[in-house]
């Protein structure tokens, strides 16, 4: 299982709103441009984001996009169903049926195989709960608190000069 670079932009997205000052939204093409994506492709990400209320548009001149709920309270899990769907590594396509026609054993294969890749979901899915935005910016930053940042008049390379 290969997650899509979906899931990689939208983590970038919260690791950029969660530093974000919070009175201050960031535009879309504010992110595009720091994430140096394409502006188009950004905003199907974002929308899925704020379809599960990981995020929020922010409507006015001074509008964008912030956070819809701390970053604490937002996991890996959420953020990759958000952008994948439910997490399921075994494409259960009836091969088995094809193998085994009629054979006393393909339902109790089927059965065994859906119990394995199901526990390995649900250990995917439990890893992955426990992960939190706030999780990977403190160990990330080597900091016990957040950074605040207004990323309309900064970027990272001109926060690292300062230090």
């Amino acid at each position: 299982m290969q997650l899509t670079k979906g899931v990689e932009q939208a983590i970038c997205i919260i690791v950029l709103l969660s530093t974000q000052d919070t009175h201050n939204p960031l535009a879309s093409d504010t992110i595009s441009e720091h994430l140096q994506v394409s502006p188009s492709y950004l905003k199907k990400i974002m929308r899925k984001l704020v379809v599960q209320n990981i995020i929020r548009s922010v409507p006015g001149n001074n509008g964008g996009f912030s956070l819809a709920k701390s970053p604490e309270k937002i996991t890996l899990l959420e953020v990759v169903e958000s952008m994948e769907g439910e997490i399921s590594i075994y494409p259960d396509t009836g091969l088995i049926n094809k193998v085994f026609r009629d054979g006393a054993h393909t339902s109790k294969g089927e059965a065994v195989l859906h119990d394995v890749f199901n526990g390995a979901n649900e250990l995917i899915r439990d890893y992955l709960s426990k992960q939190t935005a706030a999780d990977l910016l403190k160990r990330t930053m080597e900091q016990s608190e957040i950074p605040v940042l207004n990323w309309n008049i900064t970027n990272l390379s001109n926060q690292n000069e300062k230090e």
